[in-house]
């Protein structure tokens, strides 16, 4: 079983969208894929619900080990894509993991499903906390979406810096450029040369599209709502390096 996570420490990046989108693709590509929002805003939900909003359940009997995740997953939310949707009890991981210090509380709540799992996306709250830990130390890779802006950018350099801190592996970080929009002179400055400004970045660029905002609109993944659009596509080929950096082996 592999994990990735979508993180950035700053909100609006486009990284619940990048989440959602590439667990689809994983999904229809024959890979038994689980997507997991840790964010309490549930975002996920809105871009997964189709006819029905995906209701989460409270986080606390799984935090006191009273209950096993499989409680808490939504099978086959589409064809080989399980989903466990966010609830507001979910803010309590932090205070949980921070009472629990030392305890890899995370990876012992995925462990049961690595006979049934293929792969693991985690969808995570925009905050530098024990969760944050637990998902960089967990995760085979973390992908970053950064809109290319001054911003954006600075909360590169504060996730880069923490991960260093923290000994989390800073390697493990991929970030790539999200919400991208050409006609803008500082983003096209910045796409022009990634490596000015980001450690590995991923050759990737997820466009600005008012057909990724349309995703909460109609609670459908692109792939679905809109398969020939430019996003889409850039989706795809997100996948595609995605899929082969984890199995590269």
């Amino acid at each position: 079983m592999r994990t990735i996570a979508f993180y950035s420490p700053k909100g609006g990046v486009g990284k619940t969208a990048a989440a959602v989108n590439i667990a689809y693709l994983a999904s229809q590509s024959q890979c038994k894929t689980l997507l997991w929002d840790l964010d309490p805003q549930g975002a996920a939900s809105f871009y997964l619900a189709g006819a029905e909003m995906v209701k989460g359940k409270k986080l606390s009997k799984l935090l006191e080990g009273k209950s096993p995740i499989a409680k808490f997953i939504h099978e086959d939310v589409y064809p080989n894509l399980d989903f466990i949707p966010a609830h507001s009890s979910f803010r309590n991981f932090d205070i949980k993991l921070e009472h629990e210090a030392g305890n890899d509380m995370l990876r012992q709540m995925l462990a049961p499903l690595s006979e049934d799992t293929s792969l693991v996306v985690l969808d995570c709250p925009p905050t530098l906390s024990r969760l944050t830990e637990q998902v960089l130390e967990l995760a085979d890779a973390v992908y970053v979406p950064l809109v290319p802006t001054w911003l954006s950018l600075n909360s590169w350099i504060q996730l880069r810096d923490f991960a260093k801190d923290k000994k989390l592996g800073v390697k493990k970080l991929k970030p790539f450029f999200s919400m991208a929009d050409r006609r803008k002179r500082l983003h096209r400055e910045v796409i022009a040369s990634p490596e000015d400004y980001l450690d590995q970045p991923l050759d990737i660029i997820i466009p600005y599209a008012s057909v990724v905002e349309r995703m909460g609109e109609e609670g459908l993944p692109l792939e679905v709502l809109a398969p020939r659009s430019v996003a889409a596509a850039s989706f795809r080929q997100m996948w595609a390096r995605i899929k082969q950096q984890l199995w590269k082996r």
